[in-house]
Parts: C-alpha cells; structure tokens; sequence
C-alpha cells in the first residue's frame, strides 16, 4: 500500500513543558515516577548523613569514659550521637554485666535489626531505575499504535503533523523514560555504598565494644580488686605486727 504524507508547515520553537505535553498519557506516569525517585533519593541521602559518624573516633571516646568507670557520662555519649553505632554501644554499656555469650547475642541482634533500616526506601529507587526505561518503551509503542490507528481511519493519506505526533510521543516518552532511569541508577549505586559503609562501621564497631566490654573492662576490675585485696593484707598485716 502506497502513504502519501501532506507536508505541514514549520512550527514554532517549543518549550520543553509543551514538548513533555505531546508524550502523552504515559508522561505523567514517567514524572510522578521521578517524585517518588527524588524524595526517595533525598531522603536516603539525609539519613545516611546522620547516621554515618566517624565510629573509630567514637568507640575510642566510649573506651576512654568507661574506663574511668563513668558509665553515666558514656550513655550520654551515646544519646548525643546519633545513628546505629551509637544505638549499639549503649545498647552493650547498659547490658554490660552480661555474660560474654549473651553481650555478644544482643549486639548481634541489634546489628541484624539496623540492617532493615538501612535498607529502606532503597528497594523502591532501584525499582524506578529498572522500569523507568520500560515505561518509556510502553509510551513509544502507545505512540506507533496511534500513528498505524490513523493509517487504519485515514486511508492512504495521512497528514504529516499525525504522523509526526506519533513519532513525537514515542521519542519523548523513551527519552524521558531513560532521563530518569540514568540517574536513579547512579543514586541508587551511590545509596548502596553508603549503606555498605554503615554497616561496616556496624561491624567493626560490635567487635571492639564486645572486646571493651568483655575484656579490657573485666580487665581493668581484676586489676582493681587485686590491689584493693593487697591493700587490706598489708593494713591487716601492720595491725598484727603493732599487736
């Protein structure tokens, strides 16, 4: 079958808000996907920066405090600080007098419980980034269905500006499907560094408030008691020699 296209005169220079308006329906799907995407992204973002701290610095702050036998003072580090290590480490001060077994359980715990937090919202910023490109697709065949349905009403003569706003809607549609699906795939890989650099701190940070706890604590108590047992056998002894 033989198309003729009448030629239509040129158009003005468009906006890009009129262009998105000849993408169609699909359009607005593909922007209120990139809502989602950016308050996702926004809020992830804020909260990794809150709960990032530099936890090397902090459990030696705790170490020094608990050492000097100020557990008050090293809660109230804890409170002041926030994020998971922080959590973590008052969670361990205020069970401190736990066996090794049941310390080392609750941290445990507590570690696997910070994970579902981190994690939240970034399941839904990589969901975007995957059918971002797919809904822009959608529309680019939502456009060819409306280019071949007025070659199907018309006949033989289709008008150019028909033809050229099927074309149109395809092309916006998959492009903005991927204007949007690029970036939410570097935020979404970029979130997930973040994440892993949490829960490393996590990590770390259980081990060595397990061994402050367990170890340098107990330690540092031993120490104490046994000078204190020395101190009363030489007063006592003094006492016998002076009888």
């Amino acid at each position: 079958m033989n198309f003729y296209v009448l030629a239509a005169g040129p158009t003005d220079a468009q906006t890009a808000w009129e262009l998105l308006r000849q993408g169609g329906p699909m359009v607005w799907v593909l922007l209120l996907v990139s809502a989602f995407g950016i308050t996702a992204f926004f809020e992830r973002l804020l909260y990794y920066h809150r709960a990032q701290i530099n936890a090397s610095e902090f459990m030696a702050g705790v170490r020094t405090v608990l050492k000097n036998d100020n557990v008050v003072e090293a809660v109230a580090i804890c409170d002041a600080t926030p994020g998971p290590v922080a959590r973590m480490a008052k969670l361990g001060i205020l069970n401190r007098e736990q066996s090794h077994d049941r310390l080392r359980e609750l941290l445990d715990d507590h570690s696997r419980a910070e994970v579902p937090r981190l994690e939240k919202r970034l399941n839904m910023l990589g969901t975007i980034a995957h059918i971002a490109p797919l809904l822009g697709l959608l529309g680019t065949v939502l456009g060819f269905i409306k280019i071949f349905r007025g070659v199907w009403l018309e006949g033989n003569w289709v008008l150019a500006n028909d033809l050229a706003g099927g074309i149109w809607q395809g092309l916006i549609c998959m492009a903005l499907g991927l204007a949007i699906a690029i970036p939410c795939t570097i935020a979404f890989n970029y979130l997930v560094g973040r994440k892993d650099d949490i829960a490393l701190d996590i990590e770390k940070s259980n081990t060595e408030l397990l061994n402050i706890l367990t170890f340098e604590l107990a330690a540092i108590t031993g120490n104490s008691s046994s000078s204190v047992g020395k101190a009363r056998k030489t007063v006592k002894a003094k006492s016998s020699r002076e009888k």
